[in-house]
């Protein structure tokens, strides 16, 4: 079997099955799909893997394939709106302020919670208070808190409790 008889035979199915994921996504038109389908059956052919495959069988591996590439495009593709405000460079407004960025709002977010740390730890926090805090952040648990300096997991809740007491005048008067 030759590949272009192949591709004659299924290409009206193929060319159904790209109408149809293309309905879904607007980044993508027929043509797209079906030429990136053509491309994973010609590698898929050329390895040998249609050999003794059917031609529904095929075609499923197309629609699959195809829907695989859809997502992974999806992720890499950042649409926008023709209403969108852009500078000279092309680089949307929002960008640039970094004020709708999920990332540097997390940043800031990250920032003022080192600096809120840092102001606790420097007013009223005992050396004690402070290694179980350095601990907590550190990701470990009550009972391993307890285990690294030698006191009861019971203890390490009760000076948590004192430390949160401690912080409220700073978490509610910022």
């Amino acid at each position: 079997m030759h590949f272009e008889e192949l591709i004659d035979r299924i290409s009206p199915k193929l060319k159904g099955i790209t109408h149809r994921l293309n309905g879904r996504f607007a980044f993508f038109n027929d043509e797209d799909l079906f030429q990136e389908a053509s491309l994973h059956l010609w590698q898929d052919f050329k390895a040998g893997l249609l050999e003794d495959k059917t031609d529904s069988y095929i075609l499923q591996g197309c629609y699959f394939h195809l829907k695989n590439h859809i997502r992974k495009a999806k992720v890499r593709n950042k649409l926008i709106s023709l209403e969108t405000i852009v500078n000279e460079e092309g680089v949307s407004l929002e960008e640039t302020t970094l004020l709708q960025d999920e990332r540097s709002a997390r940043y800031f977010d990250d920032l003022n919670n080192k600096m809120l740390i840092e102001v606790i730890q420097n007013n009223g926090l005992t050396q004690r208070q402070k290694h179980i805090l350095s601990f907590y952040a550190g990701g470990l648990t009550t009972r391993e808190i307890g285990q690294r300096m030698g006191i009861s997991h019971v203890m390490v809740v009760k000076l948590m409790n004192r430390m949160k007491n401690k912080c409220k005048k700073y978490l509610d008067n910022p």
